[in-house]
């Protein structure tokens, strides 16, 4: 893959001044129309042989570019706020929004690039060049422009300009002892590499080998090729407006949905719950407090039919906990600036550090709910939901996150009697809405993306638990019960690998 980059170009001083005035001109018209046009952001990934020009070049692009709207960002050993979330994390955050420009120094790459020594567990880099390219296929299905650049120097040149560098005072720190093992290594190192640029070099986001060795060559070359598909990008209909058909979801076998067979009504005495409620909170609060409990974090995901009990499950959790370890987060319609990121971005963001707790009062799962049966997002759009949303969860359980999933579900008639309730009590008519009423007219369609979200998304690692809940009492115990014992089982697991 290397071999196509080692042709000794070179572009002389005038040639090169000529060209970098006209590029410079169409790169920044491109971006202003890139701004205007707002509707896909472009990321730039910047990797490469040592020395190959990494920041001269994300200098180079600011320069040319309007610096209001292009964010450069660099990675390193994760710090100790990264190192509790799951390993993307870093880079989910800081992803630009629709209409502008974000370069990236490595990337997601930075483990595979800048961490490979030849030691790391085969299956451990395997699993991650896996997650590379389910993120990228993600970001291109939402419409993001992902240019990567590998800077490529022989070994020869390399070593040329390592010496080079070390012997002037002025450019000698810029070698470090790891570019020298890389120049040591060279061939093993290229050979690892190469297999890492194969194997994520997708169709929607290649990877373009960039001979580095001359600077007005790279520059150039660089600048056209980010001129060029941003130019196509533009070219093309917007993210929206372009067909992607989705085959069709494979029904049940017997043509009942997984809902049909939940049992809505159990027998539980206020009495009893109120006994059951004190002794499950005060586990709760002890577990919270556990010393283990600081090596992992908790995420409940809180689905259901409007007027299921959600909130007030909610509120009997945090009343066990301490105010200062736990975080509701409430979701509602996208904002304008989630909108102007992938749909996952805005969970992203509010996931806890260990020794703490969020708690989503609806979830990410509104993608194949609401905006399923209402038509917010095209059939293409929530029917990949189901594997992004996975694969999501699979790295959080990675990061050491318990995640628990809620489905709270009441009959037709049981939420017709709340909703008329709410609409008697003073203090309970904030909770009714017109939607709410024009939501019940959809009871089927919800019923059937419900039973298709849970049979899709309920895994070892992040099960559905269908509560039952026209009794409030069982449901906020079994609720309790059931995020106890996830907790409890993580950190027995926890001790056993400590012991071990």
């Amino acid at each position: 893959m290397f071999e196509s980059a080692e042709l000794g170009h070179a572009i002389d001083k005038q040639t090169y001044k000529t060209e970098e005035g006209l590029l410079r001109e169409a790169l920044l018209s491109a971006q202003y129309d890139l701004k205007e046009r707002g509707d896909f952001p472009v990321v730039i990934i910047l990797g490469g042989v040592p020395t190959a020009g990494r920041g001269e070049t994300a200098n180079l692009l600011t320069e040319w570019l309007d610096p209001r709207y292009i964010r450069t960002d660099a990675f390193g050993e994760p710090n100790d706020e990264e190192s509790q979330r799951p390993p993307f994390w870093r880079f989910w955050r800081v992803l630009p929004p629709k209409g502008r420009i974000g370069v990236l120094f490595g990337g997601w790459y930075a483990d595979p690039f800048w961490g490979w020594n030849g030691a790391q567990d085969p299956g451990q880099l395997d699993r991650r060049i896996e997650r590379i390219v389910r993120l990228e296929k993600m970001l291109a299905d939402e419409g993001v422009l992902v240019l990567k650049f590998w800077l490529h120097l022989s070994a020869q040149q390399l070593k040329e300009r390592l010496k080079k560098f070390e012997s002037d005072k002025k450019t000698a720190w810029r070698v470090t002892e790891s570019d020298k093992q890389f120049q040591k290594n060279y061939d093993t190192q290229i050979e690892h590499y190469r297999d890492l640029l194969m194997r994520t070099n997708l169709a929607d986001a290649p990877w373009r080998v960039v001979e580095a060795a001359d600077t007005n060559y790279r520059n150039l070359t660089i600048g056209r090729q980010l001129l060029e598909t941003m130019q196509h990008q533009l070219a093309r209909p917007s993210v929206k407006q372009r067909r992607v058909d989705a085959p069709p979801l494979v029904s049940s076998i017997d043509g009942v949905r997984l809902l049909d067979r939940l049992q809505l009504d159990h027998d539980t005495d206020k009495d009893a719950y109120k006994k059951e409620l004190e002794s499950l909170q005060g586990r709760l609060n002890g577990l919270s407090r556990h010393p283990r409990f600081a090596d992992l974090a908790v995420v409940t995901v809180f689905e259901g039919m409007d007027a299921a009990g959600k909130g007030g499950s909610i509120r009997r959790i945090t009343a066990a906990l301490d105010a200062r370890q736990y975080r509701i987060v409430p979701i509602a319609a996208p904002t304008e600036e989630e909108r102007a990121q992938p749909y996952l971005w805005r969970f992203w963001r509010h996931l806890p550090q260990h020794g703490q707790i969020t708690v989503f009062d609806r979830s990410w799962y509104g993608r194949v709910l609401v905006e399923r049966i209402e038509g917010f997002a095209a059939p293409a759009e929530w029917m990949r939901a189901y594997n992004e949303i996975n694969d999501f969860e699979a790295q959080l359980d990675d990061a050491n996150i318990v995640v628990l999933k809620f489905w709270l579900a009441i009959s037709k008639d049981e939420q017709l009697r709340r909703f008329e309730e709410r609409q008697q009590i003073e203090w309970k008519r904030f909770k009714i809405t017109d939607e709410d009423w024009r939501n019940r007219e959809k009871w089927e369609d919800y019923v059937q993306a419900a039973s298709d979200m849970i049979e899709r998304t309920s895994t070892p690692y992040a099960p559905w638990h269908m509560i039952g809940a026209n009794n409030k009492y069982h449901a906020r115990l079994q609720i309790l019960r059931h995020l106890c014992d996830a907790i409890e089982a993580k950190i027995k697991g926890k001790d056993k690998d400590k012991k071990a």
